[in-house]
């Protein structure tokens, strides 16, 4: 399914629209990191049932809110929804397999955390990467058999993070728990600025890759700046479409060229 939005403020009424129809348990994913050089990319979802109030004041996507602002939210969007879960997929991973299966995993270990099963998803872009062709294939990439998550109908929705309450509040707890984990990241391996970029394409981060090169962390098989060297990743083909790129708001464009 697919829908257009109407408002850029975030509200339950795309929410409360699914209830109505049937839905009465919906999980709005979004995902965080997909455009960074370095680290995991990270898959949040919110589920809210039809007796949620209206979300803590405030929650509106995560770009739009200020690192003080989305670390206070945390707490009150997890007590507002009736389950969360962010789940992760690797920098190696991504190498591996491609940033779209990628996302697929970090959004089924999300889907396989949460203690109840959604009615359907509502996940912020123009194309459903969640939802796997050859579900088959996924699993055998799943090595924790915990992973393995239900299959859960899903609507795309074109910048859902402005529009419905619970993808806004998805992107938050993802955003939040990927920036602690490049904050860790850049203790571990110090000299890319991680503590301050976490891990996009900023002048520091980009200067320290042509001075250092990559670290165990970058998606080496992405175009680094400052990075001449072919690493080669000897990537799984899966049956998916790898060659399709998101821009920032989810949306899906097939031509080739600038950052992935």
């Amino acid at each position: 399914m697919s829908a257009g939005t109407t408002s850029r403020k975030p509200t339950l009424r795309v929410e409360r629209a699914l209830q109505r129809a049937g839905h009465r348990l919906l999980a709005g994913m979004d995902e965080v990191g997909r455009g960074a050089l370095a680290g995991p990319v990270s898959v949040g979802v919110v589920v809210i049932d039809d007796v949620c109030r209206s979300a803590p004041v405030g929650v509106k996507d995560s770009k739009l809110l200020s690192h003080q602002m989305r670390e206070r939210l945390v707490p009150k969007i997890k007590g507002w929804s009736t389950a969360y879960a962010v789940g992760h997929a690797s920098p190696g991973e991504i190498d591996r397999y491609g940033i779209m299966v990628a996302l697929r995993l970090a959004g089924t270990r999300a889907l396989a955390a949460l203690p109840v099963i959604p009615d359907l998803v509502i996940l912020d872009g123009n194309y459903d990467w969640l939802t796997d062709p050859e579900r088959v294939g996924l699993l055998g990439l799943l090595e924790d058999g915990a992973d393995i998550a239900p299959c859960v109908p899903v609507m795309t929705m074109v910048k859902a993070d402005m529009s419905c309450s619970s993808v806004a509040a998805a992107s938050v707890l993802a955003k939040v728990e990927r920036d602690a984990m490049m904050v860790a990241l850049a203790a571990e391996v110090p000299g890319y600025a991680w503590e301050l970029n976490k891990g996009y394409a900023a002048p520091e981060h980009c200067a320290a890759l042509e001075s250092r090169g990559p670290s165990m962390h970058h998606r080496v098989s992405w175009r680094l700046p400052g990075v001449t060297s072919d690493v080669g990743t000897g990537r799984v083909p899966l049956s998916d479409p790898a060659e399709l790129l998101m821009d920032d708001d989810g949306a899906v464009r097939t031509e080739r060229g600038g950052e992935q």
